[in-house]
């Protein structure tokens, strides 16, 4: 029989694979992170009818030597190969629709194995842990307690009305201009009420009750100013607040002078059973930045303090580095976790297994896991997904050359078929 029938037998075969492998390529070419893939062909056996041969003789007749006589079997599919090139993002707006700029793959779980995938479509279900929406795999990462990172990963959960917790109010921050040529303040002389000034603010106990702290400042003499607080909701069988009452000292130049630094103000609020501590923070000494003592008009207030009351889950953002913030109710953001990533030495060696997911093989390689910015180069847009890396342009120009060198092996057969009928139409 004759080889060349086999031979063209082997191209019809292995185009149509590669043209197989075309059409799924152009078939994807819509689907989030899909990566195309590449067919290679190899020669296949040679069947060696002649082996080669040295030069021979003596050295005034030398006899060349001859080359291998070899005839072709026919050719195979050499690989398969995946194309991890970047695709392109688009912008969805959806805080969960994340994609990868970089050679890395988010992790995923089923609960028993880990699957890696470029495909960034991330959902809450009802649980609120995030997952894929092709097949509901939970997205790994590692998550955090009371802002704090830790170090083991699993599954990222962010379930919309968990609380953040009150923080009782530590430390009051005051700013400001406290007028220098205001007269000495005497409660009996309503004239000298531009000597005296009252700032307020809002702070918080350790279950997030609010309290008015007020701050009245009098002027004593010159550069002098005495300061007393007050503060509702102030536990009276409790004993009486300390550090209410103090004086402020103002250099000549109108700045601070805090020789003697101001005493914490400490007291008891109503149905906690236990003292509250708050630091005075009237600026630095020799400075303005804080209270300053200039001929202006009174402009002293309460400028911040840091505590607040408890609050609810209400958003979430994820920066490039894979980092979930989440807002709260009560105006807090707090870190809530981290989207792990993985590196692969191969990524091209990694199994298919279809819903846009990959699992690792003997020649992949181990995943390198790590996380944006620290251990991994890519970075994390959120409210975008990859688009596929297909190249229509590449696609329909090799399902051309495909399709001529399947009609070229489909002529071969035809040319051996005529032969061989040739062959047989010798005896008649």
């Amino acid at each position: 029989m004759m080889r060349s029938l086999f031979a063209g037998v082997s191209g019809l075969r292995n185009h149509q694979v590669r043209l197989d492998v075309i059409g799924n390529n152009i078939a994807n070419v819509n689907t989030v992170g899909f990566k195309s893939s590449r067919v290679t062909f190899k020669e296949a056996f040679a069947q060696l009818v002649q082996g080669a041969s040295k030069p021979s003789g003596s050295d005034a007749e030398v006899q060349g030597g001859t080359n291998p006589v070899q005839v072709g079997l026919g050719m195979n599919i050499g690989s398969i190969d995946l194309q991890f090139t970047q695709g392109n993002l688009e912008n969805t707006g959806i805080v969960t629709d994340l994609a990868i700029q970089g050679d890395s793959f988010f992790v995923v779980s089923d609960g028993q194995q880990r699957f890696y995938t470029r495909s960034g479509n991330f959902q809450l279900e009802a649980s609120g842990r995030l997952v894929s929406a092709t097949n509901g795999y939970v997205v790994q990462g590692r998550m955090a307690t009371n802002g704090v990172l830790s170090d083991t990963i699993t599954d990222i959960m962010l379930p919309f009305g968990q609380k953040a917790p009150a923080a009782a109010t530590t430390v009051v921050s005051v700013g400001g201009n406290l007028r220098a040529d205001a007269p000495i303040y005497d409660p009996a002389d309503p004239t000298t009420a531009g000597g005296q000034r009252q700032t307020s603010i809002s702070i918080y106990d350790s279950q997030g009750a609010k309290h008015d702290l007020t701050i009245t400042f009098t002027k004593t003499g010159n550069n002098t100013w005495d300061y007393k607080i007050t503060a509702s909701g102030v536990d009276g069988s409790a004993p009486a607040p300390t550090g209410d009452t103090g004086t402020l000292t103002f250099n000549p130049d109108g700045s601070l002078n805090l020789a003697t630094p101001p005493a914490d103000f400490v007291f008891t609020p109503d149905g906690i059973g236990a003292a509250q501590t708050i630091k005075l923070d009237f600026g630095r000494d020799g400075d303005i930045s804080g209270l300053s003592q200039f001929a202006a008009p009174s402009t002293a207030v309460i400028r911040e303090q840091d505590g607040y009351t408890m609050g609810l889950l209400e958003r979430i953002s994820i920066d490039p580095t894979g980092t979930i913030t989440g807002a709260f109710t009560n105006g807090v953001t707090q870190t809530l976790g981290q989207i792990v990533l993985a590196d692969f030495n191969n990524p091209a060696g990694l199994v298919r297994i279809g819903n846009n997911m990959y699992a690792v093989s003997a020649n992949s390689g181990a995943p390198v896991l790590g996380y944006a910015g620290e251990g991994s180069q890519s970075t994390v847009t959120s409210g975008a997904l990859e688009m596929s890396n297909v190249d229509l342009a590449q696609e329909f120009t090799n399902m051309i050359t495909a399709q001529r060198g399947f009609q070229s092996n489909a002529r071969v057969i035809t040319a051996s078929d005529e032969m061989l009928q040739e062959l047989v139409n010798l005896k008649r």
